[in-house]
């Protein structure tokens, strides 16, 4: 293995082989830092062309030594000091410490690194004029606008694949719409009539035309409705139907399966409550549900305890018993116990709140500063979300736990770092945002990474009744699912305006708060609480 013995700039670096069965290297001349991106697009196309012709497996970056040695010299840095100077020395080199042992994932750990540090530098010349003082992208807002539109028309042949999605598609786009404050009723008519062949006669919904039920689905399409509101929307869903599906996939050890006969994970748990929750449905169970049989009397019953079964020796949530913690399943599987409750309860209650809280802290990678969703896995802008949204419920059980203390806990995460990855490293300039800067923008990476840069640009707060200590109340038992509100907060700089810290990101890249619980803008959640809140049984 071949490396630069000296960080000088127009030294030839040799690239090693990601295979040691052969010894063929690809070389490259680095004449700046800004130049890394375009050099390493090059020897991406080069090494595909040589991986092609089956001589070997070509690896178009350098390794973790020599990119420190580039990134942390004197000449480097005092480039990128004069060009940005308020971005923090932990997004500027690779991570100090590193464990020896070389995998497949390592290696892809090393190369997202490497195509994010000219971007959390500002070396990249395709973001000129567009970096703030803190070396923070400006937020492409006309542009995501233009790409999530696009998501309502006519999609690309290779889109077929997305049929039994498409439902998945439509909440994708509505919800990155209303986070950027456009109005979505637009497509309220065009939605009605897509989505009324969709509820089954069993009463729930299908992915497309003719497909089964499913939980996820099922989602998605009461979100969809609630963001365009409506009479006509809302009064689409049978509700009294929908119920009793819901009933045939409760199951006797207190979960959910995603469809009847399916498999049964906190997905469908989670999916299965919010249905609940927003279209206010009776809590009993249905006469003729399967879980009747094993003793269970309402859907609530043994959902708990069985959520508190997910959680894995690691501390992060599985999607079921005895599998492997996932940041996705772990979000479900918090927001899910939250609407059960006030999480100051039912999150120390059911769970092992300080092993989760570390698990989660662990999986915010730096010098990326995005989520991962697994242990020794890759960050990914998704996960902005999905783990980063796990943080408010975390918060507010700890901050409760502290009593009259005069400790506060503002954050779990890292949120000016997890502000630069999705505005420097996962938005595209051309619309959308992507999992990491190597990949394409698409529809579901374009929602989750707004859904996250709306969780840091909002504090959640869960407001509690004077004196209230009691799991939930006897009115609404789900009634904590709404005790959410949102305020403005700021990621302090270090520039220093009027004797206070600035912010990190512009006040015009602010988008609105999204429900730490629902996932979907505050006034569409509102809206269907007195909508159907009005109503008396079905």
């Amino acid at each position: 293995m071949h490396k630069a013995t000296a960080p000088r700039w127009r030294k030839k670096v040799v690239f090693p082989s990601r295979n040691v069965r052969s010894s063929s290297t690809f070389s490259q001349i680095l004449q700046s830092p800004e130049d890394i991106l375009e050099t390493q697009a090059a020897a991406r196309k080069s090494g595909r062309n040589m991986e092609q012709q089956g001589d070997f497996e070509a690896s178009p970056y350098l390794d973790h030594d020599t990119m420190s040695e580039i990134w942390t010299s004197e000449a480097t840095q005092s480039q990128l000091t004069a060009q940005i100077p308020q971005i923090p020395d932990y997004f500027l080199v690779p991570p100090i410490l590193r464990d020896p042992l070389t995998t497949e994932s390592s290696i892809l750990q090393d190369e997202i690194v490497q195509d994010c540090l000219p971007l959390l530098n500002g070396a990249n010349r395709s973001h000129d004029g567009v970096y703030n003082s803190h070396g923070v992208s400006g937020l492409y807002r006309a542009n995501h606008i233009e790409f999530l539109h696009g998501l309502f028309e006519q999609l690309p042949a290779g889109y077929v694949a997305y049929d039994a999605s498409r439902l998945w598609l439509l909440y994708w786009g509505l919800t990155g719409l209303s986070l950027l404050d456009q109005d979505v009723t637009k497509y309220r008519d065009r939605l009605v009539q897509t989505l009324k062949p969709m509820q089954n006669r069993d009463g729930g919904f299908g992915g497309g035309f003719g497909q089964m039920s499913h939980c996820a689905v099922s989602y998605a399409a009461i979100l969809c409705l609630a963001m365009v509101g409506g009479d006509e929307a809302l009064e689409l869903v049978d509700r009294r139907v929908l119920w009793r599906w819901l009933g045939s996939v409760k199951q006797a050890d207190g979960g959910f399966t995603l469809s009847v006969g399916g498999e049964e994970d906190v997905r469908g748990a989670y999916c299965a409550m919010v249905v609940i929750a927003l279209l206010r449905l009776p809590l009993d169970l249905p006469q003729d549900s399967p879980a009747r049989k094993a003793g269970l009397e309402t859907l609530l019953d043994g959902l708990p305890e069985w959520l508190s079964r997910c959680q894995t020796y690691e501390g992060g949530i599985a999607g079921a018993p005895g599998t492997e913690a996932h940041g996705g399943y772990a979000f479900c599987a918090v927001a899910c116990l939250c609407i059960m409750g006030d999480p100051s309860i039912m999150m120390p209650k059911y769970f092992d709140l300080p092993l989760l809280t570390s698990w989660i802290s662990k999986m915010q990678y730096a010098p990326e500063g995005g989520f991962a969703g697994r242990t020794n896995k890759l960050v990914d802008a998704c996960y902005s979300h999905w783990v980063g949204g796990c943080c408010p419920f975390i918060e507010e059980a700890l901050q409760c736990s502290l009593g009259k203390s005069p400790l506060s806990i503002d954050s779990l995460m890292d949120r000016e770092g997890l502000a630069r990855y999705i505005m420097c490293c996962s938005q595209s300039a051309e619309g959308g945002f992507r999992d990491k800067p190597s990949k394409y923008a698409d529809g579901q990476h374009t929602c989750y990474a707004l859904a996250g840069l709306s969780a840091i640009q909002h504090r959640r707060t869960y407001r509690r009744r004077r004196g209230e200590d009691v799991e939930s109340t006897a009115e609404d038992p789900l009634d904590a699912a709404f005790r959410w509100s949102p305020s403005a907060r700021s990621i302090p700089g270090n520039n220093l305006v009027d004797g206070a810290a600035d912010n990190v990101y512009d006040e015009q890249d602010v988008i609105l708060p999204i429900h730490p619980v629902f996932a979907i803008p505050y006034p569409a959640v509102e809206n269907m609480r007195e909508y159907f809140g009005r109503k008396v049984g079905f």
